[in-house]
């Protein structure tokens, strides 16, 4: 029940009862409310000054998640990358070294991955982060193309390391005949005297004076390009073709053991030591072909000798002295 009001009246020395109109009921009415609203509308703002509605602390949350995973995700961007930085360099400067192959160009190793237009669909979804994303992807596309140009290279290294190893079982790289004591080498690669002539004359092999019989073995990995019987000049002779430019010739052979077409290995035994030919005593005359060019084949001796005993056989095999045979 509402509480009634009174007032004093000074005129008449009377309390009287306080008379509300309508009006008074509707102005004081608005009044509240007005007061009411005020103080809602500050308790609201004030609440979402200091403190977050769920939906903006889970937001918020989400957001300091994602943020922490960009981070951890350049991180390790970062440390691949720095990883495949130091295979590319040790690919460059040692793999490459090793097998004598030109390094990868920097130009093709750091080549762009694409034109303006590699992200716009990314960029045209409207992304609040676009840059961030865009900047991922770059990255990201920059080292899967390195990693594919290094796998390409050490594709290519393998290849070089197979032919590589082939490459030096075919190279003639030992003495044609046993020579432990190096006293069978009788005539180097060189302006020689000519043994029937008479006169001097390039000699373009080796001489290795032995027994008839002595085993001669080829000197790198091959197969039987020629074999030939004459009675002047080499007179029995093998050729073997070891491929990568590479032929040798046995000359003035007592037999051979090998056919034309056969393949031979490094030390195996193709003929014997004779006096076939224009020989003036038991030799094996010993000549190494690099792309069609009769070399010494002396350089090449360096595979069953150590680094004073090929010092000596170089010596013996620059004595101007006369061979055993001619051609």
């Amino acid at each position: 029940m509402a509480r009634i009001k009174y007032y004093y009246d000074t005129e008449s020395c009377k309390y009287e009862r306080v008379k509300v109109s309508s009006w008074d009921i509707v102005l004081n009415s608005l009044g509240f409310l007005s007061l009411s609203l005020i103080l809602a509308i500050g308790i609201f703002y004030t609440y979402n000054l200091y403190f977050q509605s769920p939906v903006e602390a889970r937001l918020e949350k989400e957001n300091e998640e994602l943020k922490y995973y960009y981070e951890l995700l350049q991180e390790e961007m970062t440390e691949a990358a720095s990883m495949l930085t130091s295979l590319q360099e040790r690919d460059d400067n040692v793999y490459r070294v090793i097998f004598e192959a030109e390094p990868i160009p920097s130009s093709i190793r750091d080549a762009g991955v694409g034109g303006v237009n590699r992200y716009r669909e990314l960029t045209n979804k409207g992304l609040e982060r676009a840059d961030l994303v865009v900047d991922v992807h770059e990255k990201l596309d920059k080292l899967k193309k390195q990693m594919y140009i290094q796998t390409k290279s050490y594709d290519e290294l393998l290849d070089m390391a197979t032919n590589k190893e082939k490459f030096f079982a075919a190279m003639p790289a030992i003495q044609p005949v046993s020579n432990e004591e190096l006293k069978r080498l009788s005539s180097g690669f060189g302006i020689r005297i000519d043994p029937i002539l008479k006169t001097k004359k390039l000699h373009t092999g080796v001489d290795f004076s032995a027994p008839k019989g002595t085993p001669i073995y080829a000197t790198g990995d091959g197969t039987v390009k020629m074999v030939r019987s004459s009675l002047g000049g080499y007179g029995r002779q093998v050729e073997v073709d070891h491929g990568y430019g590479y032929v040798t010739k046995y000359a003035h052979m007592e037999m051979y053991s090998v056919k034309k077409g056969q393949k031979v290995k490094r030390g195996e035994c193709i003929g014997y030591v004779g006096n076939s030919g224009k020989s003036t005593a038991p030799h094996l005359h010993y000549e190494v072909h690099k792309d069609g060019k009769k070399i010494n084949p002396v350089h090449y001796f360096y595979q069953d000798l150590n680094s004073s005993e090929y010092e000596e056989i170089l010596r013996l095999a620059s004595i101007e002295n006369q061979a055993l045979g001619s051609y």
